[in-house]
């Protein structure tokens, strides 16, 4: 299976693998042996192909694909159109669009280390309206 049919299925999720909030991103899934974590941010990378050919992308980052001897981050290229997944061990420079920060070593850690906080920022928001929900069922009851 070729990289872009690996990600075709993540460009829209829907499904049991969908968050309950709107406009939520895709909750963690497993597909077969790839573990799959969303990610949203834009990133600028300087990639290097296979052939090492390097190229500069702008993402809009959907997900982190966890696998066995590899992993890839996927999401929109803006600049050559449509759903890409980039390898993380072939970016050679990449920046975080939000912040500024840019890093060229130790790229898989801080991906991994935003998805997490990203994790726990949609569990506290669902634990938060949750928490209203509940509070407001009795009054309209009432």
């Amino acid at each position: 299976m070729n990289m872009h049919a690996f990600f075709a299925s993540a460009a829209a999720p829907s499904g049991p693998s969908a968050e309950a909030l709107p406009g939520a991103p895709a909750a963690e899934r497993q597909e077969g042996a790839w573990r799959v974590l969303p990610l949203e941010g834009t990133f600028d990378l300087v990639y290097e192909d296979g052939t090492g050919a390097w190229s500069a992308r702008r993402l809009e980052a959907r997900e982190l694909k966890l696998g066995p001897g590899r992993t890839l981050i996927g999401g929109i290229d803006r600049g050559r159109g449509g759903y890409r997944g980039f390898r993380v061990d072939r970016i050679r420079r990449l920046t975080d669009g939000a912040t500024g920060q840019r890093v060229e070593t130790g790229i898989l850690d801080l991906l991994l280390g935003r998805a997490e906080a990203q994790r726990r920022e949609r569990a506290a928001l669902a634990r938060r309206v949750a928490g209203r929900a509940r509070r407001a069922a009795p009054r309209r009851a009432a």
